[in-house]
Order: structure tokens, then sequence, then C-alpha cells
């Protein structure tokens, strides 16, 4: 029979801890729950001191969204860029990694040198790729306006122009992103028994409907998971935005913001506005939306993941 751990034991284990709980207490505790209290504030921005409570940071976030007379405000306008990103690239950057894993997962020469050129990106500092992406955009000496041009089409101001800034983006993302889901479903399609496919081959099945049957849901662990992980890093985009946009040593998010996200107006309310209150409801709401996502994504993956 196991003995019940003595007073001591218990300390030790705990003093093993404790330089894990201090980390985590100075750089993940504190930090939220001193957002949580200057996002029910009014914070003086020299030494942070609160002269009122209330629910006024959050009521700012969302002044005029509903009057069809006002402006849109910043915030909302980040939220609806930022749904914006999240529909464009993680749908997309799904499928194209899947096709690509499934043919990687294939008898092909110089399987092994592909699928290091496709992780690439996922270790490749966000700045270099928006450097190399802003080359391929520029308008005038792009790589992609000058095959534009042997075709006969007009170059487009990719970077320069609000109706293009989000689709740059979006482009970018999912060519970044491609490296990560490629390898985490390559490694759920080499766990796949090939038996199940020669059975169903044997069968008569088409192609399509293993696809459909065999191969879709035992990768769905896999599926769920690079899902998961790109709807939070969706939501949560800012290097990219801070690094395709930049211009000299100020950057902007895209022209006229059309490229603004959530993280951004944190961003620029904390660091240029000195308006913390309003950038930790911000933060605070951005959680909350990630925060039901999320759920949403585990009672989903409840009725369709299936594990073994």
């Amino acid at each position: 029979m196991k003995s019940r751990p003595t007073l001591k034991e218990t300390g030790v284990a705990y003093l093993y801890l404790l330089p894990a709980l201090i980390i985590l207490g100075v750089f993940s505790f504190y930090p939220i729950v001193r957002s949580l209290i200057l996002a029910f504030g009014e914070v003086h921005w020299l030494d942070f001191s609160i002269s009122e409570w209330g629910f006024m940071n959050f009521r700012w976030l969302f002044e005029g969204a509903f009057d069809p007379e006002s402006p849109t405000p910043r915030f909302v306008l980040a939220l609806r860029n930022t749904f914006t990103f999240v529909i464009g690239v993680v749908p997309l950057s799904i499928l194209i990694s899947l096709g690509l894993a499934a043919l990687l997962n294939t008898k092909i020469k110089g399987a092994g040198i592909f699928r290091s050129i496709y992780f690439l990106p996922f270790v490749t500092s966000t700045i270099a790729i928006a450097m190399v992406w802003s080359w391929i955009f520029n308008t005038h000496e792009g790589l992609l306006n000058y095959f534009f041009s042997l075709v006969g089409l007009a170059p487009v101001p990719w970077i320069e122009h609000p109706d293009y800034a989000m689709r740059s983006l979006i482009i970018m993302s999912i060519w970044s992103s491609l490296g990560f889901n490629i390898i985490v479903l390559l490694a759920g399609l080499q766990n796949i028994n090939k038996q199940l496919y020669l059975a169903a081959k044997v069968d008569g099945a088409p192609p399509w409907r293993r696809f459909l049957s065999i191969t879709v849901p035992l990768l769905s662990p896999s599926l769920f998971f690079v899902t998961l992980i790109g709807m939070i890093n969706a939501f949560r985009v800012f290097g990219e935005v801070f690094a395709l946009f930049a211009q000299g040593q100020m950057a902007t998010p895209g022209p006229a913001s059309s490229a603004l996200t959530v993280v951004y107006f944190i961003y620029e309310r904390f660091f240029e506005f000195r308006q913390f209150g309003r950038a930790s409801a911000a933060a605070i709401v951005l959680f909350l939306i990630i925060f039901a996502f999320t759920m949403i994504q585990f009672w989903v993956g409840k009725k369709l993941v299936h594990y073994g």
C-alpha cells in the first residue's frame, strides 16, 4: 500500500517547483491580474494610479459602434480586420497544408528535401519573411507584378492600397504557417495504417471515398490541433502587420489602417498613446473572443474528432 507523502516530502517538492512558480507569477499571473485592474479603472499614465473605477474603458472601445452616422470606432475596425484575417488564413492554410502533406506522404524523389524547404518559414524570423514579401509585393519592382506584366496585367499596389493590404497580409501569413501545419499533418498521415487503404481499394472504393472515410476521420486529431493553434495564432497576429507595413523606423497597420488588428490596436493604445486602461480592456475582449472560439472548437471536436 502506497504511503501518503510526509510534510517534509511535500515541502521539498514545492521547493523544487518554486523557481518555476516565481517565473510564472512574475511573467504570467501578475500581468493578468494587473491587466484586469487597469481595464476597470481610469489610469494616470505617469504613475499608473487609478482615479476612477467602472466600465468606461469598455464603453469607449465600442462607442458609436451602433450609430450609422458615427465613424466606425477604431477598435471595431480592428475586430473586423482580425476576423477577416482569421477567416482568410486558417481554412486556406489547412487545406493547402493537407494537400502538400498528402503529396509528401507519397513515395516521391527528394521528399526529405521538400519537407525541409516547406518547414523553413516556420523557423525563419518574421522580420526576414516580411522583408522578402515586401520586395515580392513591391508595386514597381516586385516579383509578383513582374510576372503579371509578362501576361499583360497591370501592376497591383499590394501593400500601398487599402483594398489590397489585407490580402497581402493573408497571403504572406498563409505561406509562413504552412511549415508547422505540414509537419503535424504529415506525422498524422504516416501514423495511419496502410492496410486500411489496401482493404478499401480491394473493395472498390474510389480515391475520394478512401480520403473521406479513412484519411479524414483518422487524421481528425491532427486537423483539430492545427485548427486550434492556427485560430489562436491568427487572432493574435501582430508581428506580420508590424513588419510588412514598416516605413523606415515607423510602422503603420497598412494604408488607412486597412490591416489594423486587435493586437496592433492594443500596442497602439499602450505604447503610443499611453492609454493603459483602454489597452487592457481591449486585451480582455480579445481573450474572451479567443476563449469562446476555443471552447466552441473543443465542443465540436468532441463530436467530430476520433482518437484511436
